[in-house]
């Protein structure tokens, strides 16, 4: 019997600890969101395709890791992402080849006309992880932290409170068979 309850303690702590491990690195993800809500890490920013795009290199669901380059840093056929803010102030982010660059203005332009500012420039996609993005999509919604954080971490706290309980009420049957077996 010893045995098992050592092997439940074991699996028990196993599990534990890869929550814990999940739980720390969800909080990394979400403390490092910029001013438009996407994680960026120093120079470099993890987007996530949310939506079909007509690329070659990215699919829906891929999780690109972008590394920040400066205006002098591109040049006309680079491939790169920017913000782009609607009118309702909600954030996309496009990606596009560049046409055309305007020091000046500090802007540039994609191949179908879009200019933007450098202020909403990102970078250059550096490395992409397919599908990746689609279940990061999932964990970082407002659902996905809910299910896969708050209500384990909730029932993980039931039973740590019901256990104590059973503690405080019936004691440690072990330590009295430990007693009644040496008298």
């Amino acid at each position: 019997m010893k045995i098992l309850k050592i092997i439940q303690k074991i699996i028990t702590w196993a599990l534990m600890g890869i929550f814990l491990g999940f739980v720390i690195l969800m909080a990394i993800l979400l403390l490092n969101y910029n001013k438009y809500g996407v994680s960026e890490f120093g120079k470099t920013t993890l987007v996530i395709m949310k939506h079909k795009i007509t690329s070659d290199t990215y699919r829906l669901g891929d999780l690109v890791l972008v590394e920040s380059k400066e205006l002098k840093e591109l040049k006309a056929g680079d491939e790169v992402f920017a913000y782009n803010i609607a009118d309702d102030g909600s954030v996309n982010i496009n990606v596009g080849k560049i046409d055309q660059l305007h020091p000046e203005e500090k802007a540039f332009t994609y191949v179908n006309g879009e200019t933007y500012s450098t202020d909403f420039l990102i970078g250059t996609g550096e490395k992409v992880y397919h599908e990746v993005g689609r279940y990061l999509s999932i964990i970082q919604s407002k659902w996905g932290f809910f299910f896969m954080l708050l209500v384990p971490t909730f029932f993980i706290f039931v039973s740590q409170i019901y256990a104590l309980i059973i503690e405080i009420k019936y004691g440690d049957h072990d330590e009295e068979n430990a007693n009644t077996e040496t008298k």
